[in-house]
């Protein structure tokens, strides 16, 4: 349950268990005074009526005789006289109005008689029967000295109707009052937590901005009004503002440091390939010199010597401006750079990497597979085509002689797929999560014969992601496939990697 109605069932539950306690101890004691004052009535009745009985003879004591002699007893009065000579009788005296003592008699059956006796029972001379068709009455039977029994009552309809009013008040004053209490407390409780869900509401929007590249700045924050220091649930809104000031210069120097670090990159990438391109030339030129006096020269070993440093020399400054290029290229695309869009036939990009694949690597069996239609995308084609070679490269480099190469083009829904599989022996687990980081080798994963900068699939995925696409490797041994999907439309893929 929520904070709210935890504290609503809470407050209401312990109100109501008081008001329960309340009404449960008035009505009790209301009710027991009522009973002690009925108590009085009967024993004053009993007592006058026992006066009159001792004044007839027993011949004459009946019920009947004493109710309508001299004496005129209040209306709902239950009596019962026993004589040795009459032997039981009783009545109870009806009248049609409260204001006068006197009315009508209503002769008591044996029946009713019966039940007054036993609720005398056992030498009890006070005591609450119900009887049959008359109801409640607290009954007493006072003692005479001439042996004659009389049993007076008084009914109790009296008491058990102002009870009920009572209780029935008690409950619909309850009722509203817990209505009241609850619609109070639900009102205080949600202007109190209103902070509380100006921070939930902020913190939801910042989660769900970009946080993990690109320039970001942070300018949401908890309203003033909710982020009173002189509150409690203000203190957590004030914290908040306060945290997210604190993130949001974490990130601008972050993002100040990985500027620095691109053109850094850029910088340092660029100066380099001046000189490399110097070195690679010189040492074509000479190499190309060499080459041509080499019959002339009348030592050979030396110049054999000289062509083979040289050689390296070129063969180093290739290697070096591959990895120049290969980073200025990061740098770049890491800027949102680099990329020029146009209309991209991923089928044909497949047939000429799988046709610059095949002479490369002989010992291996090469597969295509695509579509009669062809599958177009928006995008950067010469990248594209980077990405295939790529791809093939590192199935060729990482996999033995023999193995079967299959580069695949499909359409799947609103996404272009390609996939590059190789029933080679699979890529190990260990790097799996680290293949599509810079400068990551899995030297032990396959078996190769030549080493790469370990920059092709960084590159690969760098340029994918270029186009709102994304990389994905599944591997085990005898089957492994790098997937690649593209959004045929990158609007539409910008917008829900923005959402």
């Amino acid at each position: 349950m929520s904070l709210q109605t935890r504290l609503m069932t809470a407050v209401i539950g312990f109100v109501s268990l008081i008001l329960i306690i309340v009404a449960v101890i008035t009505s009790a004691t209301l009710g027991k005074t009522m009973e002690d004052q009925l108590d009085q009535k009967v024993n004053n009745v009993a007592h006058q009526l026992l006066g009159v009985v001792q004044a007839f003879t027993p011949s004459a004591t009946t019920a009947e005789n004493i109710l309508t002699g001299p004496y005129s007893p209040p209306a709902g009065v239950l009596f019962i006289v026993s004589s040795p000579v009459t032997g039981y009788s009783g009545a109870v005296v009806k009248s049609n109005d409260d204001d006068k003592l006197t009315g009508t008699l209503q002769p008591l059956t044996r029946t009713q008689i019966t039940e007054v006796a036993l609720a005398l029972q056992d030498g009890a001379t006070v005591a609450t029967v119900s009887l049959t068709d008359l109801g409640s009455y607290r009954i007493m039977a006072p003692r005479s000295s001439n042996g004659v029994f009389v049993v007076a009552g008084l009914p109790r309809d009296e008491i058990q109707s102002q009870l009920t009013q009572l209780l029935t008040v008690i409950a619909l004053a309850t009722i509203g009052g817990l209505i009241l209490l609850a619609l109070t407390t639900a009102i205080t409780i949600r202007v109190s937590l209103r902070p509380l869900r100006a921070v939930a509401m902020t913190a939801t929007r910042v989660a769900n901005q970009q946080l993990d590249r690109g320039e970001v700045t942070i300018t949401e924050r908890v309203p003033a009004s909710e982020a009173d220091p002189r509150t409690e649930t203000g203190i957590v809104g004030a914290s908040l503002n306060k945290l997210l000031d604190h993130v949001n210069t974490s990130l601008a120097s972050r993002q100040k440091n990985e500027e620095r670090m691109r053109r850094f990159v850029a910088d340092a990438s660029h100066e380099l390939r001046t000189p490399l391109a110097s070195i690679r030339g010189y040492s074509e030129l000479s190499l190309r010199a060499l080459r041509q006096s080499n019959a002339q020269a009348e030592r050979p070993e030396v110049i054999e010597s000289t062509t083979s440093s040289l050689e390296r020399i070129q063969a180093q400054s290739l290697r070096m401006t591959r990895l120049v290029e290969d980073l200025l290229l990061l740098a770049r695309l890491d800027e949102g750079q680099e990329l020029v869009y146009g209309t991209v036939d991923l089928t044909q990009l497949a047939l000429e990497g799988l046709s610059d694949a095949r002479p490369t690597a002989v010992d291996h069996h090469w597969n295509i597979d695509v579509p009669d239609e062809p599958v177009t995308i928006l995008g950067d084609a010469g990248r594209m085509h980077q990405v295939v070679a790529n791809l093939l490269a590192n199935a060729r480099t990482h996999t033995p002689a023999g193995t079967t190469v299959t580069l695949s083009v499909a359409q799947e829904g609103e996404e272009a797929v390609l996939r590059v599989h190789d029933d080679g022996p699979g890529i190990d687990p260990a790097i799996r999560d680290e293949l599509f980081a810079r400068f990551a080798r899995g030297d032990s994963s396959r078996a190769r014969q030549t080493g790469g900068t370990g920059l092709g699939l960084a590159i690969a995925k760098a340029i994918v992601e270029g186009h709102h696409g994304f990389i994905t490797v599944a591997s085990e041994p005898g089957d492994t496939t790098f997937t690649v999907r593209i959004p045929m439309n990158p609007a539409t893929a910008g917008d829900t990697a923005e959402a």
